[in-house]
């Protein structure tokens, strides 16, 4: 009887124990998610990077600066004829969610023009309008690339092209 009164008595401890334990509690939260519109870039009719006409003196290089308004001006040997021929910022069109603001990378490194028929000439200093980082209104914003040309002393007449492009790149902030 002992016995039986010590295992009734380890019971109910037992059971007085696991009835009124409050070790675990749930709760529960929705699951959500926003599809945005995604960013895109692309280049504007005639939006290419343009620094026109130029001359140079046969003893001494120089520079063409474009800025984003379009506006150059010239150090050194260059000088810049009345004809200027086309002259202009390039210009891009970015395209996404709203007022979302966004960051803008412009080339780091050098850009080479080839010439046409021979030569080569060097564009970097990149700048762009807005610079680093952009803001959509409704959804767009116009960005304006400028940059420097370097021209060499007595740079052989012609033609000169980037085939590999010039790339602006956005990404969402």
């Amino acid at each position: 009887m002992k016995n039986i009164t010590r295992l009734l008595a380890f019971v109910f401890v037992i059971l007085g124990f696991s009835a009124t334990s409050y070790g675990q509690a749930t709760a529960t939260a929705s699951s959500n998610a926003t599809i945005i519109t995604p960013i895109s870039i692309s280049k504007d009719a005639g939006g290419d990077l343009n620094f026109g006409n130029v001359a140079v003196s046969a003893a001494t290089g120089g520079t063409v600066v474009l800025p984003t308004s379009g506006v150059r001006t010239q150090t050194g040997g260059v000088t810049l004829p009345v004809v200027t021929g086309t002259v202009n910022a390039a210009s891009f069109t970015v395209t996404g969610s709203g007022t979302s603001t966004y960051s803008i990378s412009l080339p780091t490194s050098d850009v080479t023009l080839t010439g046409t028929p021979s030569g080569t000439m060097i564009v970097n200093t990149f700048i762009s309008t807005p610079s680093g980082t952009g803001a959509l209104t409704g959804g767009t914003q116009v960005v304006k690339v400028g940059a420097t040309l370097h021209v060499a002393a007595a740079q052989p007449a012609g033609t000169y092209t980037n085939a590999a492009g010039l790339f602006v790149t956005v990404n969402y902030n």
